[in-house]
């Protein structure tokens, strides 16, 4: 049953990458694109460093999720790219791109910091570039809560059964798999 779950998890943070690219993507149009009477930056083209990495982090983890899911509901069971160690490593790595890209993008100041880019975002919400910086900042974090939600799930359940070198999809039978050292079909009274 944690099977399901675990597929469902990932679809979601499909989704949320999905929609966090689609933010990126409008932030770095908005920023590359200025016209020159825009008050932001004076009116010259920049880009944020921060959402880029957002954006690279959100297509890993959309080709991730797709990866995994499918494994998960399909049994795929390949030695080393498909166990639970496996994905507690890609889990890892996504949760620190993740948390980085919140973390940075969530840092506020004081506008004399030269560290600070965005400000006080809650100030200027009838700006819609500044809805968008809103919301890109939510769904950073919203995607590493699943990132570490996924991260906790995967690691309690391959624990609890001893699995982290069994296939990551968490449904199988030890007499009829091929997965393992030795051969698991055997026949009684031989």
């Amino acid at each position: 049953m944690i099977h399901i779950v675990r597929v469902f998890l990932y679809f979601i943070l499909l989704i949320f990458s999905a929609v966090l690219l689609a933010l990126c993507a409008v932030r770095l149009h908005y920023t590359t694109h200025l016209s020159p009477h825009d008050p932001l930056n004076g009116g010259v083209r920049f880009y944020d460093p921060i959402v880029v990495e957002l954006l690279v982090t959100s297509i890993i983890t959309m080709f991730w999720s797709v990866h995994i899911a499918r494994t998960i509901h399909r049994r795929h069971e390949h030695r080393l790219i498909n166990t639970f160690t496996a994905e507690l490593v890609g889990l890892f790595i996504l949760f620190l791109l993740w948390l980085v890209g919140a973390a940075v993008a969530t840092h506020t100041g004081n506008p004399p910091d030269v560290n600070v880019k965005w400000g006080n975002l809650s100030s200027c919400w009838h700006y819609s570039t500044c809805r968008i910086l809103t919301a890109l900042v939510a769904f950073a974090w919203l995607g590493w809560l699943l990132v570490l939600t996924l991260s906790v799930m995967s690691l309690l359940f391959a624990i609890a059964n001893k699995a982290f070198h069994d296939p990551m999809h968490g449904r199988w039978d030890r007499r009829a798999t091929n997965y393992g050292d030795v051969p698991m079909r055997t026949v009684i009274g031989r």
